[in-house]
């Protein structure tokens, strides 16, 4: 029977060889393989729900643009038919596969005053690169659930006994009502076509410099907001460096983004991004349809996630020690 790595090769024209696949990380929404063979190596992500190919083909798009501007970026490969993605036949599993380069290089350093400079200039270059964007945010980023859908969802986590039931029902008492509070549509005329995850885990420095990778979610987003969110991650979340933030933000104005975090409300999409995990994650963790793994991913995820959400206060002081920098 044909293996994995074999129908890959074959499917992407890598040659023959003996083709091996190794397990590199899991992420929420795929699993990472290295695939390797004849001395060569390609990073395999495997999308375990599914797959919107028009999303695929708008990844494709913004990571060839912004490579001519200067980002360092992995390249998403086309198979023989010149499509970004591909399904496995049912005897391999039936999921969808991406082909990347693989990538030497270690995490990058959040900080380092140099990684930095290069976060904020990057995002500059998106933002100045995606302008334009005639198309909505998707809700993903611009709503949270709602009271009534997370009572239901709290109910069927007891119903199944997870031992972090009561620990979900404190924070959607308070901490997910206070930062529901700020997640609403974002304005008209704001928006870009930019990476949407830009966070320290999606870097590798290795020997050219910083890459930029995981541009799955790549598309519309209020370009204020994402420079929120990505100043959150990059300085520390709740225990900010507020010279860090400062850093990041100098980095991306001198580069010519033109975004301004105008208050706590500018943080719309770090609560809204943070809350729906947890939801999903949540969903996941009690959902008998899905497999043993998946559930205990999704277990995991909420109980690593609600010892780690944004805190309102927190990003209160982020955004009045970044006052002096608009």
């Amino acid at each position: 029977m044909q293996s994995t790595g074999d129908f890959i090769a074959d499917t992407y024209a890598l040659g023959s060889g003996l083709w091996t696949m190794a397990p590199v990380t899991r992420g929420a929404l795929g699993q990472i393989w290295k695939l390797s063979a004849n001395g060569s190596s390609w990073a395999v992500k495997e999308l375990l729900f599914g797959c919107d190919e028009r999303q695929v083909e708008r990844e494709a798009a913004l990571r060839n643009a912004a490579e001519k501007l200067g980002v360092s970026a992995p390249r998403l490969f086309p198979d023989r038919t010149g499509a970004h993605v591909a399904q496995l036949p049912s005897s391999l599993g039936g999921s969808f596969v991406k082909l990347y380069d693989w990538i030497d290089g270690t995490q990058a350093d959040p900080s380092d005053p140099e990684i930095l400079g290069w976060c904020g200039r990057t995002l500059a270059i998106l933002h100045r690169a995606g302008e334009g964007a005639n198309m909505q945010p998707s809700s993903w980023y611009e709503r949270c659930p709602q009271p009534a859908e997370w009572e239901t969802l709290h109910k069927e986590v007891r119903r199944a006994g997870m031992p972090w039931s009561e620990a979900l029902g404190r924070f959607i008492a308070t901490p997910a009502a206070e930062l529901a509070a700020h997640v609403t549509p974002s304005a008209p005329g704001d928006a870009v076509t930019s990476h949407l995850d830009m966070q320290p885990q999606n870097v590798l420095v290795g020997s050219a410099g910083p890459v930029l990778l995981d541009w799955d979610n790549a598309g519309p987003i209020s370009a204020e907001r994402e420079l929120a969110r990505a100043v959150y991650m990059w300085s520390g979340g709740n225990d900010f460096r507020a010279d860090s933030a400062r850093q990041l933000v100098r980095a991306y104005l001198d580069a010519g983004g033109r975004a301004v975090i105008k208050g706590v409300d500018s943080f719309s999409m770090l609560f809204a991004t943070a809350l729906n995990f947890v939801y999903v994650q949540a969903e996941c963790a009690v959902d008998p349809a899905v497999t043993d793994a998946q559930r205990a991913f999704g277990s995991d995820q909420v109980v690593a996630s609600l010892q780690s959400l944004p805190e309102l206060t927190a990003v209160s002081r982020l955004t009045q020690a970044l006052d002096a920098e608009w």
